[in-house]
């Protein structure tokens, strides 16, 4: 049996798009407790109070531009680090306007069993 060494190298932009999917992957908003439900948002979007009361509007700086993104979280330190370990500048992290409960959102009913008629 013989066994193939070395593989295939990727190059140009190959390489690059693998670089940054390791990257994004360094950073995982669940490794910080934390839940990015609205991402590079607009205020309108944001303003939406179907969210849960847990959600936080984070604004940061990317390459000069402003950008907002709405994400839950128990605790604001832990949406601190992430944004700030993953974009290094973190403008303001202010309360979001969600008004439903947090055990609740996202929760699904579940079906109705047809009774049959006897």
């Amino acid at each position: 049996m013989t066994v193939k060494a070395g593989g295939m190298r990727k190059r140009g932009a190959e390489a690059v798009a693998d670089e940054k999917k390791e990257e994004e992957s360094k950073f995982n908003p669940k490794d910080y407790s934390c839940e990015i439900l609205l991402e590079k948002t607009t205020k309108e979007k944001a303003n939406d109070k179907s969210f849960p009361t847990d959600a936080f509007n984070v604004t940061y700086l990317v390459d000069g531009k402003e950008q907002l993104d709405v994400t839950r979280s128990n605790k604001q330190v832990n949406i601190f680090d992430f944004y700030y370990d993953k974009y290094g500048n973190v403008q303001k992290i202010d309360y979001g306007f969600g008004s439903v409960n947090p055990t609740q959102w996202g929760y699904k009913s579940p079906e109705k069993k047809k009774r049959r008629k006897g």
